[in-house]
C-alpha cells in the first residue's frame, strides 16, 4: 500500500476525528484514580464515544479486540485489555483511544500516574513524553521518514531508557493503519526512509521502557508486556505534515509542546 496523500476534504475529517479522541482523554481523567478498573474505565469511554459523541470506537472488534480502548498498566507495554483488578496508588497508566467519525480515524493515547508514582516511574513517563515531542519536531516536508526514529532512540538511550522496536507509529485515514510505518529507532531500510510530503498523516507513539526493550505478548495474544517486568510508558499524537511542518490532530486543550523540543 503506498502513502496515502490526503486531500483538503480528508484533512477536515481528519481534525475533527482527532478532537474527538482527545475529547474522550479529557472526559475520562477525573475518573481515573486508585480503586477504578480499567474495565469500568473501558465502559464510560465507549458510552461516551457512542452516545455523546456519536462515533464508533475503532478497537472494538478489530482483529477481535473485545474492549473499546486499551489500557496498559506499569509493565504492560501497549495493547492492554481492560479488567477487572483496581488501578492503586503508585501505577501509571496508558490509555489509548481511537474513533471512528464519518469514516475517519482519530488516534492518541496519553500516560495517567495514580496518586503518588515512584521516582523512578514519574521520570519515566516524562521522558516518554519529551520522546514524543522530540519525534514530533522533527516532522516537516523534505526531511527522511527514519530522522524521527533516530532522533527518539538517541534521546532515549541517552537518558538510559530503552526504545521497543516490534510496534510503531503508522500512516492513519480511513484505514486504522495505513502506510507508512514510522520506526521510533534508527533504521536504513529503504521502506523507511521515504520523504515526507505535505498532506502525510500518522501517529507517533514511541515505547520506551525504563529497562531493556524486549517485549513478550500475554496468552490473551493482546497485551505486551517487558520480558524484564520493568515500567513501560507511551504518548501518542496523529500528525499531518504541513507545507511549514507539522499540525497536532491530537492536540488536548490544555496541552503545550514543551518549548525546548519545538523552537
Amino acid at each position: 500500500m503506498a502513502v496515502i496523500i490526503k486531500t483538503q476534504q480528508e484533512i477536515k475529517k481528519m481534525r475533527v476525528a482527532g478532537r474527538l479522541a482527545v475529547d474522550v482523554l479529557d472526559m475520562i481523567t477525573p475518573y481515573v484514580q486508585a480503586g477504578v478498573t480499567t474495565e469500568e474505565l473501558d465502559r464510560l469511554c465507549h458510552e461516551y464515544i457512542v452516545n455523546v459523541q456519536h462515533a464508533v470506537p475503532a478497537p472494538l472488534n478489530y482483529n477481535k479486540f473485545p474492549k473499546s480502548i486499551c489500557t496498559s498498566v506499569n509493565h504492560q507495554v501497549c495493547h492492554g485489555i481492560p479488567k477487572v483488578k483496581k488501578l492503586k496508588n503508585g501505577d501509571i497508566l496508558n490509555i489509548d483511544i481511537t474513533v471512528i467519525k464519518d469514516g475517519y480515524h482519530g488516534d492518541t493515547s496519553r500516560m495517567f500516574m495514580i496518586g503518588k508514582p515512584s521516582i523512578r516511574a514519574k521520570r519515566l513517563v516524562e521522558i516518554a513524553y519529551e520522546c514524543l515531542w522530540i519525534g514530533i519536531q522533527v516532522v516537516k516536508p523534505g526531511i527522511y521518514l527514519n530522522e524521527i526514529g533516530r532522533t527518539i532512540q538517541n534521546y532515549a538511550e541517552s537518558k538510559k531508557c530503552s526504545v521497543v522496536q516490534e510496534y510503531c507509529g503508522h500512516g492513519i485515514g480511513q484505514n486504522f493503519h495505513e502506510e507508512p510505518r514510522v520506526l521510533h529507532y534508527y533504521s536504513n531500510e529503504n521502506t523507511d526512509n521515504i520523504l515526507l510530503q505535505a498532506g502525510m498523516i500518522f501517529t507517533i507513539e514511541p515505547m520506551i521502557n525504563a529497562g531493556k526493550r524486549h517485549i513478550k505478548i500475554l496468552p490473551d495474544k493482546w497485551t505486551v508486556v517487558t520480558k524484564d517486568h520493568s515500567l513501560s510508558a507511551q504518548w501518542e499524537h496523529s500528525l499531518l505534515v504541513t507545507e511549514q511542518g507539522v499540525e497536532v490532530l491530537t492536540l488536548g486543550a490544555d496541552e503545550k509542546a514543551p518549548l525546548s523540543y519545538c523552537q
